[in-house]
């Protein structure tokens, strides 16, 4: 699956998810590092890209056509809790299902909405 990911997700989840076979893009120590929020939602879409985030100002996308949103929201962050709670919900959900839907992730609740897929 070709994903996105927003600087503040750990750079041991992007290695995982690289070795289990995703296309991962990390902004992370690129010219694109810093970029606005609108700036990276328009790369991530352009690329067909599931983004993952920590940021829940991408919430308002939710009722576009978009290539799947991924929101981190725990209270408590560290390294490893966002990294398992992510890997989690990528095994939950195939690639084919990611389109169209945003999945906000918490402690001990995750929440899935469906827009319409990008076509």
């Amino acid at each position: 699956m070709k994903i996105f990911v927003d600087e503040n997700i750990p750079s041991m989840t992007v290695h995982a998810l690289r070795k289990i076979g995703h296309d991962v893009t990390d902004i992370r120590g690129t010219v694109d590092q810093g970029i606005t929020d609108e700036e990276l939602w328009r790369k991530a879409q352009s690329q067909n890209c599931l983004l993952i985030t920590t940021d829940k100002g991408f919430a308002g996308h939710r009722e576009e056509a978009h290539w799947g949103l991924l929101i981190v929201r725990l209270r408590q962050p560290t390294r490893l809790k966002i990294h398992s709670r992510i890997i989690q919900a990528l095994t939950e959900y195939p690639q084919e299902k990611w389109p169209g839907r945003m999945v906000v992730i918490r402690d001990t609740v995750q929440s899935s909405w469906v827009s319409r897929p990008v076509k």
